[in-house]
């Protein structure tokens, strides 16, 4: 006889819970807002998890992230594979600890369906740093993607994605927006060529610059990072980070010789390259 209900009126960990310590063997097929997935448990034991391209704990964790849609429990079917290996307990607490921050990321980023976009920076604001992951997913916004969509190209978790969107958010780099909404990105630009990545990439190439320059050279150095930093804010774009490259190996050749010269460029050049293939 199969079990089945309601997210909204019982989260997944605690369906989960009350199954495995009964010792079955079964399928649970959850049917979540926008795709569905399945648990697999074997004699209590969670031992396989699937959804969208997600697979083992990390699938289980992204769906007891989900507040919206229904469970079905099948009791004795099975799969084959094993992709999980930790027990049921330490699986549930850490599903338990993401469904409590989802709480709050949802007060921010109620929806999968809304689109980011980046908001327009004022004059003088601090400087953007970006993390690596960041770096990643700020090279595809573009104001026309759904944090769901985005969350696919990239292939990651979108709960995943919520998080350094909710930081984003929080400093006011970026806003969401309704799928279709006219005018909540001003100016279209293509992906990896928005303000805010084109800002720190310009700060990763002053710090290459100051480690070849050296002593000596920084006002030289931070004069050009501030002019490029300004172009970009003005709108001026790619072009913005190809004269503050020209004329940080200008300064650095004048400063330190053409070899040193070229080593900054060497280090420099395939960054830029990378962003044009964006």
């Amino acid at each position: 006889m199969s079990l089945q209900g309601s997210l909204s009126e019982l989260p997944l960990p605690d369906v989960i819970q009350l199954v495995s310590v009964s010792g079955k063997t079964g399928a649970f097929e959850i049917q979540g807002e926008h795709e569905a997935g399945n648990i697999f448990l074997r004699d209590g034991q969670i031992v396989d998890a699937t959804v969208g391209r997600l697979r083992g704990d990390a699938a289980v964790y992204e769906m007891a992230i989900w507040s919206q849609g229904s469970f079905v429990f099948r009791p004795g079917e099975e799969t084959d594979e094993v992709t999980i290996h930790i027990s049921n307990a330490n699986l549930m607490m850490e599903a338990a600890r993401r469904l409590d921050e989802w709480r709050v990321l949802s007060r921010k980023i109620p929806s999968l369906d809304l689109v980011p976009y980046f908001t327009t920076r004022e004059k003088g604001a601090d400087q953007v740093t970006l993390s690596p992951q960041e770096w990643i997913l700020v090279t595809r916004i573009d104001g026309e993607h759904s944090i769901e969509e985005i969350a696919n190209q990239l292939r990651w978790a979108p709960f995943d994605v919520s998080k350094l969107l909710f930081g984003m958010i929080t400093t006011g780099l970026v806003a969401l927006g309704k799928p279709g909404e006219s005018g909540q990105t001003g100016k279209r630009q293509q992906p990896g060529l928005n303000p805010v990545t084109l800002l720190g990439l310009a700060e990763k190439i002053r710090a290459v610059a100051l480690d070849v320059v050296g002593s000596g050279g920084e006002r030289t150095i931070e004069k050009q990072y501030n002019s490029a930093r300004t172009l970009i804010e003005r709108g001026e774009g790619f072009n913005a980070l190809r004269e503050m490259v020209e004329q940080h190996t200008k300064a650095i050749s004048l400063l330190k010789g053409a070899d040193t010269a070229a080593m900054f460029d060497e280090q420099v050049r395939p960054l830029l390259g990378k962003m044009q293939q964006i």
